[in-house]
This record gives C-alpha cells, sequence and structure tokens, in this order.
C-alpha cells in the first residue's frame, strides 16, 4: 500500500490540498478529517473524508475521464449489480494548483481480500462470478469500449519489453511460453459485452469473507468479457478457480485469453511499479508464479 507518488509528473497531493478544495468549493465538508487512504489503486489519491465519504483526485490526467464515466454510468449500473458499487455525490474543479477534477464519494464497508488467507474462497469465487454474470447481461447499448476489452495482440510488444525488462527476476521463457501460446488463442467473435475490467484485489470489497463492493470502475465498459477473469489467477486458490470457470461458462479460448490478460498486466504492472507501489509490486509475482505454475501443469499433463 502506498500514499506517495507512482507516475512521472504527478501533482503534488497532501491532506493540506484536500482541506483547501473542499473550503472552496464543498465547505459543509471542509471542517471533517480527513486522512491519506493508503490504498494500492494506481489512478487514484484516496482520502477519507469523516466516517462517510471519500475525496478521489486522479494522480494522472486519464483519471478525470473515467471520474466523468463513472458519474454517468454507475447509477445506472448499481440497480442492477448484486453488491454496493459507487457513486459520486459531487464533482470539483481544478483549483489551488491542482489541475484536474476530483470527486467526493460515499465511503463504502469493507477490507480489501487478502490473497492466502481468503475465509471463504469457494464462496467469494460465487459471489465474484454473479456479480460478473449480471454485469453481462446488462444493455450495452450506448456503452463505453472496455479498457481491456480488445484483441490481447495489441499488447504485444509492450509485454514482451516487460518480459525482457524482467530478466534476471523472473522465468522469463516460461513467460514468453505461456504468452506465445496466449496470442494463439481465438479472439472473442461474440458480441460486445459490459465487464468491469480491473477485478483486482484493490478494487474488491469483502465482509466475512463474502464479497460486499466492487470499486474503481474507471475501466468499465463493453468488449471481450476474458479480461473479468482475472480473479481466478490475482486472488482464487488454484483448487477454487474449476468452479469459478464454470460459473461463468468460459471455454478454453475465454480461459486462455482471461488467463493471458492476468499474465500481461502483470509483467507490465511489476517492473514499473516495483519501487513505488508494493502492493502492486507483490500481486504481480504472485500472478506470474500462478500463471505459469498452471500453464506447466497442464502441459505436463497433456505429456
Amino acid at each position: 500500500m502506498t500514499t506517495g507518488k507512482m507516475h512521472a509528473n504527478e501533482p503534488d497531493i497532501d491532506t493540506h490540498l484536500v482541506r483547501r478544495l473542499l473550503a472552496g468549493q464543498f465547505p459543509q465538508w471542509a471542517e471533517l478529517p480527513i486522512e491519506p487512504f493508503p490504498s494500492s489503486g494506481t489512478v487514484n489519491a484516496v482520502y477519507r473524508l469523516g466516517d462517510d465519504l471519500s475525496v478521489r483526485l486522479p494522480r494522472v490526467k486519464a483519471g478525470v475521464k473515467d471520474a466523468v464515466s463513472e458519474r454517468q454510468w454507475l447509477p445506472r449500473l448499481a440497480p442492477l449489480l448484486p453488491v454496493t458499487i459507487p457513486t459520486v455525490l459531487e464533482t470539483g474543479e481544478p483549483a489551488e494548483g491542482y489541475p484536474w477534477n476530483w470527486t467526493v464519494c460515499p465511503w463504502l464497508a469493507g477490507d480489501n481480500p487478502v490473497v492466502n488467507a481468503l475465509p471463504h474462497p469457494d464462496l467469494l469465487a460465487k459471489d465474484l462470478a454473479a456479480f460478473i454474470i449480471a454485469l453481462r447481461r446488462i444493455d450495452p447499448a450506448g456503452a463505453p469500449p472496455a479498457y481491456r476489452g480488445g484483441p490481447l495482440a495489441a499488447l504485444d510488444t509492450e509485454t514482451r519489453a516487460a518480459i525482457d525488462e524482467l530478466h534476471g527476476f523472473i522465468d522469463t521463457q516460461a513467460a514468453t511460453r505461456v504468452w506465445n501460446a496466449t496470442l494463439k488463442a481465438p479472439d472473442w467473435s461474440g458480441p460486445p459485452i459490459w465487464s468491469h475490467a480491473d477485478l483486482m484485489p484493490g478494487n474488491l470489497l469483502v465482509e466475512q469473507g463474502r464479497l460486499s463492493a466492487v470499486i474503481d470502475f474507471g475501466c468499465m465498459g463493453i468488449g471481450d468479457p476474458a479480461c473479468d477473469l482475472i480473479p481466478a489467477w490475482n486472488l482464487l486458490p488454484a483448487p477454487t478457480r474449476p468452479a469459478f470457470r464454470a460459473a461463468l461458462g468460459a471455454d478454453d479460448a475465454m480461459w486462455v485469453r482471461g488467463r493471458g490478460w492476468a499474465l500481461s498486466m502483470a509483467l507490465i504492472q511489476l517492473p514499473y511499479y516495483h519501487r513505488t507501489n508494493p502492493g502492486i509490486a507483490a500481486n504481480a509475482r504472485h500472478v506470474i508464479h500462478e500463471v505459469l505454475t498452471e500453464a506447466q501443469q497442464e502441459a505436463s499433463e497433456i505429456a
């Protein structure tokens, strides 16, 4: 978890800035306690405001359009989903030297699930599948393209560059073999379908081991739904994966693409965040290990 900077040219963000922004634009909240929240998120700096609110300030310019999309779409999606998702209460304007719009949202109860410490992994897998299925069933008319809804081949250059950068840190030959095999899987040929497209542990909230909320919909949209399979490798233990896969009706091609998304994300994240975001880096290492182990086991079974 981190509260420090992660990106080049990231603006200075701290409690004093949040206080000044609130005082100038939403004075009804300006005297509430403000605490930086040590999130593993990479797009927004998050501050808890009193007991019931949060303030999100984009760390990068791309986060501004994400907030606009969330304000437009989350009220439409919320009634159709089985768990709580965020709402945007207010949107602040650039001020006090901060260059972009920012948002005030309700604070959602729950904790991020911890890899290898899930009290009820089978139930969590069931909850995740129910959320993904409900999202897939929503009418896609007018929806934006998902950030990870297109062909994996579009990430080939970036993924291979990351593999080269990780030489000496991971088994780059094994990673290359799995990536090469991934690119041979057929692309999605169905209609575009809704996906969250960023179901990392840091974007999930659980209470008593059950999924209670899904947050950070900045990558949401329509396309290939395979990207929502990534919790199979970034969170769920291996014995739970078959039930998760069955619940989602993932055929061999979708499973390979989902695993490819998980691997590509982790390979790209690890060299970028290994010094600035220990939570993301640790999860990336976990994903790489899980994906390569699963692929090796499948190859052994075929042999």
